[in-house]
């Protein structure tokens, strides 16, 4: 299998399912290698001379190595998959506007909330709450009266967007008052290839 793309992920990380779930919906042929972040593999020699960050997920193609989930994503679809991002420069700022959402308000928002219900982090949660509630409305109004958050088909933007939007309630944030990205989360998830991010109980490590 050393022909094939290699994911290097951890199955509850929504930056790593961001770059499985591209690679299963784009029918990227590709190797899903576990990193067992517990035992601290993420932190080992080997890992780290491919990521000195020592976080999920890297990719190897070939001699090629990349970081960053967002990264990930644009060197897929650049590569293996152009039909998920657009090839005009209008439309790949607007993909680069929701990757700069992804990266800010739902790293710092929802995602930040789930770490701290699910894996205790230390963080804190109103400044979670709130700015994930700032990335919830523009992305309510984003995909109002459309279907995806950039032209009329899904393309990464979605991708980034999608696996810490969808857990949000893990981090004890309502999807409840956005009723544009509950129908968005329920066309990504039939789109064919779609496989779910597993999901964990609301108040895990809450203490």
């Amino acid at each position: 299998m050393s022909n094939l793309v290699r994911i290097h992920h951890f199955p509850k990380s929504g930056h790593a399912h961001r770059a499985l779930v591209f690679a299963k919906l784009a029918e990227i042929d590709h190797e899903a290698v576990f990193v067992d972040l517990a035992a601290g593999e993420h932190k080992s020699p080997d890992f780290l001379a491919m990521n000195p960050n020592g976080q999920v997920p890297v990719l190897e193609d070939g001699e090629t190595v990349v970081s960053d989930s967002n990264a990930i994503l644009v060197y897929l679809a650049r590569k293996y998959a152009p039909g998920w991002m657009p090839n005009d420069a209008v439309g790949e700022a607007n993909v680069q506007q929701w990757l700069t959402l992804a990266a800010g308000e739902i790293a710092f928002g929802s995602c930040a909330a789930r770490l701290i219900t699910v894996f205790g982090a230390p963080l804190d949660v109103d400044f979670a709450a709130a700015t994930a509630a700032k990335a919830m409305q523009k992305m309510e109004h984003g995909l109002d009266g459309r279907d995806w958050l950039v032209g009329d088909r899904p393309t990464i933007a979605d991708v980034a967007a999608y696996s810490y939007t969808a857990h949000a309630p893990e981090g004890n944030v309502s999807l409840e008052p956005y009723p544009n990205v509950r129908a968005w989360i329920t066309r990504f998830e039939a789109l064919a290839g779609f496989e779910a991010m597993p999901a964990t109980a609301v108040g895990l490590a809450a203490e």
